[in-house]
């Protein structure tokens, strides 16, 4: 008899990251811990937490940190939740900076400006929040449904594996299969 223990994924998680660098690993941390044990396919987990370091990233590139705090000093907020349906969505909320959060088209040689084109990738839908203080929050909803089977499999059009095909006899070697052809080189 096989017992089953059913896990809930929190229904939400906050917390301030520090305005830099600093605080991202320890956020990609916290989150992957959290959602695996509740039960979110790792597909799901690797895609949202690649989504919240492209989104602590860019608000600390972009954004002002949140309150009266100056660049480098202050934090911005990383949310998660899982609601009652399986969605789960990510928010980053900064202070707000000169540009709205947009996806741009960089050159080839560029080293950044792909972060919202790798989420606008992997998500379902993303958006952009403002308040009345001027604080912008970026939301993403990573996965419709983490409870489905196929949550985070490759979505149509993205990647496609391609496979090379079953070599079975050397050319020109009649009644000689491929491995038989290595035999005598040990």
């Amino acid at each position: 008899m096989a017992l089953v223990v059913a896990q809930e994924v929190p229904t939400s998680s906050s917390m301030a990251v520090p305005h830099g660098p600093a605080g991202v690993g320890e956020a990609r941390h916290r989150m992957r811990e959290q959602l695996r044990s509740g039960g979110v396919s790792e597909t799901v987990i690797d895609d949202a937490v690649l989504i919240l370091s492209e989104l602590l990233s860019n608000a600390c590139k972009h954004g002002r940190p949140l309150g009266d705090a100056l660049a480098g000093d202050g934090d911005v907020r990383a949310a998660w939740r899982v609601d009652g349906g399986g969605t789960l969505t990510v928010e980053v909320t900064d202070g707000g900076g000169p540009t709205r959060p947009a996806p741009s088209t960089p050159s080839v040689t560029a080293h950044g400006g792909r972060g919202l084109n790798i989420i606008t990738a992997l998500a379902d839908d993303w958006g952009v929040r403002d308040d009345a203080r001027g604080e912008v929050t970026v939301w993403v909803v990573v996965h419709e449904d983490v409870h489905d089977p196929d949550a985070g499999h490759c979505r149509d059009g993205f990647a496609t594996r391609v496979t090379a095909p079953t070599v079975s006899r050397v050319p020109g070697m009649p009644g000689l299969g491929y491995v038989e052809a290595f035999d005598d080189l040990d």
